[in-house]
């Protein structure tokens, strides 16, 4: 979605992530996009038939749900890396603790993680401080430097675009458990990070002040 109207919060953000893509990359300060996927476990009630010549699998209308899992996307676009956590839900404890399994496990010697996400109301460092002791939510709080996306611009975070690719590769069938879910979403970022599926992101600011130009308020009346 793009806005209807002039916008200059719009695309001053927009501007800002697009400034942060251009960055060259500097394993000590990793450019890493966020997004989250709620995904519904699902549960065959009947076991499907086999495929057969000619003939697709087939599954049965009637299913059991199983309840909602969340899917956090990590994706580093210009090192072709990405890890997917799986929570049971999607408060602002979830994120805190997704964040410093990030920034312990995967970045521990960066000096800054940039980080590119959504405005979610659980995404800002106040959530370190509702799940960590006031120093340790500090130190990660520190260790972060956060360009938000505008509202109507979540096409501009490049984890939306992983996560899209994953829901096509691997999350197209029912899936009842959420083990079976972080087995899957495991197997299927090990499998791109092997491939180096980095992203090849072509649209600058230049490109933005053409296309979207009728977003830019107009200063000269």
């Amino acid at each position: 979605m793009i806005p209807p109207e002039q916008s200059a919060n719009f695309v001053a953000k927009m501007e800002d992530v697009l400034s942060v893509y251009k960055r060259p990359y500097d394993p000590e300060r990793p450019v890493v996009c966020m997004d989250e996927m709620p995904r519904q476990l699902i549960r065959e009630v009947r076991t499907p038939l086999p495929m057969e010549a000619g003939k697709p699998k087939r599954h049965d209308y009637h299913y059991k749900r199983e309840g909602v899992v969340n899917l956090f996307m990590f994706f580093e676009p210009l090192a072709g890396w990405r890890t997917v956590m799986t929570r049971e839900r999607r408060t602002k404890v979830d994120w805190a603790r997704c964040m410093k399994r990030l920034l312990d496990r995967h970045y521990p010697n960066a000096k800054k993680v940039i980080l590119v996400m959504d405005n979610l109301n659980t995404h800002g460092l106040s959530s370190f401080y509702e799940a960590f002791a006031p120093e340790e939510a500090c130190q990660l709080a520190q260790r972060l430097e956060i360009h938000y996306t505008p509202e109507h611009g979540s096409w501009l975070n490049m984890a939306e675009i992983e996560n899209s690719a994953m829901a096509r590769q691997c999350l197209s069938r029912r899936i009842p458990e959420k083990q079976i879910m972080e087995e899957e979403t495991s197997a299927w970022s090990k499998q791109r990070n092997e491939e180096g599926a980095a992203a090849n992101w072509r649209f600058q600011t230049e490109d933005a002040r053409i296309k979207l130009r009728r977003l830019y308020p107009n200063i000269y009346g």
